[in-house]
């Protein structure tokens, strides 16, 4: 079992950035794939970003790419997001997710075994 608890979410201007983490207890995740993923009020849950066990393959959505940066600590059992030049259509509850399968950055959220409880993410002015 693993247990996947996110944080450094917040309130930031459009423009600004944040630093999320997820952290993960209970087991390694250092041969887990890890994706984070996000919920808009109203809207499906949809992939933001993931990284293979090693942290040699990334993924991102189209809407982010460039802005976001995906990264992992296997020696800290952690992941983080980074995520500079927000804009408002980027609020929502982001979610860290690990994947059994390792080699594997999928973007589809069924592939994905264990999630954390979310960080909300308000970008506003």
């Amino acid at each position: 079992q693993v247990q996947l608890v996110e944080s450094g979410g917040g309130l930031v201007q459009p423009g600004g950035s944040l630093r999320l983490s997820c952290a993960a207890s209970g087991d390694t995740i250092r041969t887990y794939a890890m994706g984070w993923f996000r919920q808009a009020p109203g809207k499906e849950r949809e992939f933001v970003a993931g990284t293979s066990w090693t942290g040699g393959s990334t993924n991102y959505a189209d809407s982010v790419k460039g802005r976001f940066t995906i990264s992992r600590d296997n020696a800290k059992n952690t992941v983080h997001l980074q995520m500079n030049s927000l804009k408002p259509e980027d609020t929502a509850v982001y979610y860290c997710a690990a994947n059994f399968l390792g080699t594997v950055v999928s973007a589809k959220d069924y592939e994905y075994k264990y999630w954390g409880q979310g960080t909300q993410v308000t970008v506003s002015s």
